[in-house]
């Protein structure tokens, strides 16, 4: 079983959360997040006042998945949320060591 965290661009959600559905993932986790990568932040003018965004808003998603559909959720990911340009996001992969289903008790790969 594996975690996969993406952090995306906000607008490219619905897009991401379709082809996830395509592939077979049945449940996600979505957090409203700030943060920045090689683009640092921007600059932007507000009532003629220049100010720096040092935080970008982003989109994180959280999913559990088994370890035979790990590379169609990251495939699916990727081609979803990619738009060419940067700050596009990062997809992280880790090793999940137990998942338990709270209601029924299942656990492993039956409670995901």
């Amino acid at each position: 079983m594996k975690f996969i965290t993406a952090v995306i661009k906000p607008f490219k959600l619905d897009d991401v959360r379709e082809a996830l559905s395509a592939v077979g993932v049945q449940g996600l986790t979505v957090t409203e997040v700030k943060g920045f990568g090689r683009q640092k932040g921007h600059t932007e003018l507000y009532r003629g006042a220049e100010y720096i965004v040092d935080f970008l808003p982003k989109v994180k998603i959280e999913i559990a998945v088994s370890s035979d559909q790990v590379d169609a959720a990251i495939e699916a990911i990727r081609k979803a949320a990619n738009s060419n340009k940067i700050g596009d996001g990062k997809i992280f992969v880790t090793s999940l060591e137990q998942v338990i289903r709270i209601r029924t008790g299942e656990t492993g790969e039956e409670a995901i």
